[in-house]
């Protein structure tokens, strides 16, 4: 019995059998798309897995609620800057949830040595205390960029005048100022602090140099 010869498929949208040029054409046609629909789920893949990396890095990986701090013990490092600084340094009793990121001697083109503390407050706010040795009103001055003061208070027997820049913008570190001038020594406190954090920071600093 003969074998029965395969008749060409009949592509309804041509009503006829495709030609052998149609039917390569629809292969490849196919080929492609399959191609295609691959990569486009391969980068789907790739996108899903990325994103679950990332996922559990960030569950994993344990990050502070705040920038994490290296306290400094300012008071040992006063009493060793002393003997350099030709005037006792200024180190002042702070109650607890102070603290200091920094504590240094040093010395400015108008060659006035400065003791410089960098004071954390319990709100998490930042305050430096400048104490400017044989300094006098105009060190004062620059200091505070040579700001007009805008008024004056009295903390720990001393009077101060207060810079008030808070509405002002791009202040900085120095959004708030205090500053006073007690004998040949200047002293100037500045930063974010509220009004009370500043009173009894320079509460502690008169009572360092009264005491």
């Amino acid at each position: 019995m003969a074998a029965t010869q395969r008749q060409p498929r009949v592509v309804a949208e041509l009503g006829r059998p495709e030609t052998p040029e149609e039917t390569a054409a629809r292969k490849a046609e196919n080929s492609r798309r399959h191609r295609a629909n691959q990569t486009l789920r391969n980068l789907v893949l790739a996108l899903v897995a990325s994103l679950a990396i990332v996922l559990v890095l960030v569950l994993v990986v344990v990050r502070p609620d705040q920038p994490a701090t290296n306290p400094v013990d300012y008071v040992a490092l006063a009493e060793e800057a002393q003997d350099q600084a030709g005037a006792p340094l200024i180190a002042p009793k702070l109650p607890d949830g102070w603290s200091a990121n920094s504590a240094r001697l040093e010395s400015g083109n108008d060659d006035i040595a400065v003791w410089v503390v960098g004071l954390l407050t319990p709100s998490g706010q930042f305050i430096e205390l400048r104490q400017g040795i044989d300094a006098d009103a105009s060190w004062v001055a620059g200091q505070v960029d040579k700001a007009r003061s805008t008024g004056g208070v009295s903390a720990g027997g001393l009077e101060w005048k207060v810079y008030d820049r808070r509405k002002d913008a791009d202040t900085g570190n120095y959004a708030y100022s205090m500053s006073t001038v007690e004998g040949e020594t200047g002293l100037v406190l500045h930063g974010t602090g509220s009004d009370q954090e500043f009173g009894l920071l320079a509460a502690a600093v008169a009572e360092e140099i009264n005491g």
